[in-house]
């Protein structure tokens, strides 16, 4: 192999819901490091989304928390068509897991479901969410800070 990051020693990226939609729109909050390493691995199909964030997505602008210029279902379907980009289904080994956490951590269901997909897949969660960054520094689970 010449020049560039060795695929094998690369991690899977799981993108939180929040990072999906910066990486997506070039949005100033996606750090550098966290932009790069989401480049890099998409060009080895290494990004993840999770199954979960195409509903958190919905309901974000159902509330009209983020606004989205065109159809939803549109948009998500584009976005997973990325090269490099792959949805992880919501298998029930993840569904179940996000019920029985080995720690304590807050109810939220898209959460809970990110962190088991990480765990389940042995994949890195890339998020701002300082609550997530907090457990994964506890060693629950790998994490890159997206604002990095």
């Amino acid at each position: 192999m010449t020049g560039g990051a060795d695929p094998a020693r690369m991690p899977l990226l799981l993108l939180d819901t929040h990072t999906l939609i910066w990486f997506m729109f070039g949005d100033g909050r996606l750090g550098e490091v966290a932009a790069e390493s989401i480049l890099g691995a998409c060009r080895n199909d290494f990004v993840l989304v999770s199954a979960i964030t195409p509903w958190e997505i919905g309901l974000l602008v159902s509330k009209k928390r983020i606004e989205i210029f065109r159809d939803v279902t549109e948009w998500i379907l584009e976005v997973l068509a990325t090269p490099g980009v792959r949805l992880v289904p919501l298998e029930p080994e993840i569904a179940v897991a996000s019920t029985r956490l080995p720690f304590e951590m807050h109810p939220d269901p898209a959460d809970r479901i990110l962190v088991a997909t990480a765990r389940h897949l042995g994949a890195t969660l890339v998020t701002a969410d300082s609550v997530l960054l907090e457990l994964a520094v506890k060693g629950h689970f790998r994490a890159l800070d997206a604002t990095k």
